[in-house]
């Protein structure tokens, strides 16, 4: 018997490439080849000509294999051997990848000049010297190492965005939310910003705005030096800015209230762009214990709380005081913000409290604790924060942003699943799962009766929901981490779970499962 179960796992492990796979993944790594030479600084003669070589190569092995890999097969999720290919169990390759790719990130962050970026007026060299020809052509400037990330993220969209559809092929929600995300990381996050920095001159400048990007994701928006050169760029930078705030109080509440936060972060945003695309080989690893979920839920809250005061921080170090000269001093901002994280915490526990979890109660007495003890602070004329808020901000940056986002969230994917940063680290997540969980339509709704508890649905869920146990319930799923991937119902082979927007009524329907003949079931039914 034991060695009948070691042959079948054996078969199971063996499965191996096909030859055009074999040929699909030689030509990648060929162009990857090439990208790794130019960062150790090997002069290529036509730098363009190179790059366009490089990429092409890569694109186009990536499509052979997508092709041969999903268009051989019948329609419908193909995840089997998932847990047998090293890559995407936490294997041997899954470790080289992981430290691979967080490598990558470290010296991106903190090491440019290892990639070839010049300093001090010197001319690229290296991998961001084989970027110029294409910087050059989009904005008119010398890559910069962001540039070469941006460049290779969109890549990476795409091209796993390609197999991605070929996979869900069978289902139109699937194709349609990829194609967005590729449509918004290509057109708003990569090519328009650079459209705009070639519209620059002596009179006119713009920062860089990635028209996607909403705070607390942009935490940088409000600093000083970016409102004074949104300022100064006249009509079209203080439109920018009137933009952002109305992203921030309009568009985003009114988006997530019709649609849940699926709109942002499955359908827009360009980290979840990439965990979609380039991540969904490694959505089966996130991590679906229930102390994993007390983490998350602590962790970006706390996320959340530290960005808030943070950006309060700066844009306060450079009001003054003086009102006759500015209608938004010191005085009125604070009590602003105060006034406004009051109106939303106090509305939320006089008429949702029913809703929220324990932690989300002891939350909002933090955040008002934090209020008063602001206000308490400036009133009595003493230091509003103990830290500089440059020195908020640029800890803030390092952890959150480089260290966080980058290095953990993207270069771990083979080690803890796709969504790490959007599930534990995103501010942007925790508010819009804030309003997702007490002020939306959305729901996912599920069909006890059908459930065979196979457990797929759990499996890949990447935010790592137990998406079973409310199906075998029949409960609707309304939690605050959900993305609206839809991944779950396109893994059922019952049709259990449906996406949905509905009325508010009757969302959030717990159920009591029912043990022993000690309850009057026409009793309880009535009072239903």
């Amino acid at each position: 018997m034991s060695s009948k179960i070691d042959q079948n796992l054996s078969l199971a492990n063996s499965k191996q490439l096909s030859t055009q796979q074999k040929l699909a993944s030689g030509i990648g790594i060929l162009g990857l080849f090439i990208l790794v030479l130019a960062m150790f600084n090997v002069n290529f003669p036509n730098r363009a000509i190179t790059l366009t070589l490089a990429l092409g190569l890569m694109a186009t092995g990536a499509i052979w294999f997508a092709n041969n890999a999903y268009l051989t097969k019948s329609k419908g999720i193909k995840n089997d051997g998932v847990y047998f290919k090293s890559i995407s169990s936490r294997g041997l390759v899954g470790w080289i990848t992981g430290i691979a790719l967080t490598s990558f990130y470290i010296v991106l962050y903190f090491k440019p000049v290892w990639l070839g970026l010049g300093v001090d007026g010197a001319s690229n060299t290296g991998l961001v010297a084989l970027f110029d020809p294409l910087s050059k052509l989009l904005s008119g400037n010398p890559a910069s190492q962001w540039f070469v990330y941006g460049t290779l993220y969109t890549l990476a969209i795409l091209i796993f965005g390609y197999k991605f559809l070929l996979k869900y092929r069978h289902n139109k929600y699937e194709q349609l939310r990829t194609g967005s995300v590729m449509f918004f990381q290509l057109a708003f996050a990569f090519l328009i910003p650079e459209f705009m920095a070639r519209l620059n001159s002596d009179t006119f400048s713009l920062p860089y705005y990635d028209l996607k990007n909403i705070w607390p994701l942009n935490y940088y928006n409000f600093e000083q030096y970016r409102v004074d050169n949104l300022i100064s760029a006249g009509d079209v930078g203080v439109g920018l800015l009137i933009f952002g705030l109305v992203s921030i109080f309009v568009i985003t509440p009114i988006l997530t209230y019709k649609y849940g936060k699926r709109w942002y972060c499955s359908w827009v945003c360009g980290c979840g762009g990439l965990a979609e695309t380039a991540g969904d080989s490694f959505r089966q690893l996130s991590d679906k214990s229930t102390f994993a979920w007390k983490v998350e839920r602590w962790v970006v809250h706390s996320v959340l709380v530290f960005v808030v005061l943070m950006t309060t921080a700066v844009v306060y170090s450079y009001l003054g005081d003086d009102s006759s000269r500015y209608w938004l001093t010191k005085n009125v901002f604070l009590y602003s913000v105060a006034g406004l994280l009051t109106l939303v915490f106090a509305s939320v526990m006089l008429f949702k409290h029913k809703e929220l979890g324990k932690d989300a109660k002891l939350g909002a007495i933090g955040y008002f604790a934090i209020i008063i003890t602001l206000i308490a602070m400036h009133q009595f004329g003493m230091r509003l924060f103990y830290f500089e808020a440059e020195t908020l901000r640029s800890s803030y940056g390092f952890l959150i942003g480089s260290i966080f986002s980058g290095v953990i969230g993207t270069g771990f994917y083979p080690i803890f699943g796709n969504r790490v940063w959007c599930r534990f680290g995103c501010p942007m997540a925790a508010i819009l799962g804030f309003q997702q969980r007490l002020f939306s339509k959305f729901r996912i709704t599920t069909n006890g009766g059908q459930c065979i508890s196979c457990g797929n649905c759990s499996t890949y869920c990447e935010m790592g929901i137990d998406v079973r146990a409310y199906a075998q319930k029949g409960e609707n799923i309304v939690r605050s981490s959900c993305v609206g991937c839809g991944v779950c119902s396109a893994v059922c082979p019952r049709g259990v779970l449906k996406l949905e927007n509905d009325s508010m009524e009757g969302r959030i329907n717990p159920k009591t499962i029912l043990l022993g003949n000690d309850v009057d079931l026409m009793d309880l039914l009535n009072q239903k």
